[in-house]
């Protein structure tokens, strides 16, 4: 066995490991583990910074225009569900014409990790990312 051959084995077994410890290779579909998010539901945690973080993107880079008639110039990411954090995602479900119910689940999920930072929520290109298992939504991204 050549050195090449083996360093190849060694990579696609560190890869398999890596895949399975992110669980990238499950099923086809948006986490179903994902709880929704807000009263009555998750008001802690990493899901709640990815939803406060990603509404602050969309504000930051693609809503200029509606910084007007957002509740807030922006949220606090502290990862905890508060009044200021339930008005913000309301105002974003009335912006998409969505029943403002203050709750995220996978219809609005799917809308803040479209519009929200790449880096978190996943693109396309490089499927999805950490926020993509937190925040309830549907398929994308070949996830």
């Amino acid at each position: 066995m050549t050195i090449m051959t083996k360093l190849g084995k060694g990579a696609l077994a560190l890869a398999m490991a890596g895949a399975s410890v992110l669980g990238v290779t499950g099923a086809a579909n948006a986490s179903p583990g994902a709880s929704y998010i807000g009263p009555g539901h998750t008001t802690s945690g990493v899901g709640v910074w990815c939803v406060q973080h990603s509404i602050n993107y969309y504000l930051d880079h693609n809503g200029s225009a509606y910084r007007g008639s957002a509740p807030y110039w922006s949220l606090d990411e502290d990862s905890q569900w508060g009044p200021k954090t339930e008005a913000e995602v309301r105002w974003f479900q009335a912006h998409w014409n969505y029943d403002p119910d203050g709750v995220v689940g996978p219809i609005t999920g799917h809308q803040i990790l479209v519009y929200g930072d790449p880096s978190y929520s996943g693109t396309p290109w490089d499927g999805p990312a950490s926020c993509y298992w937190q925040v309830p939504s549907g398929p994308m991204y070949g996830a």
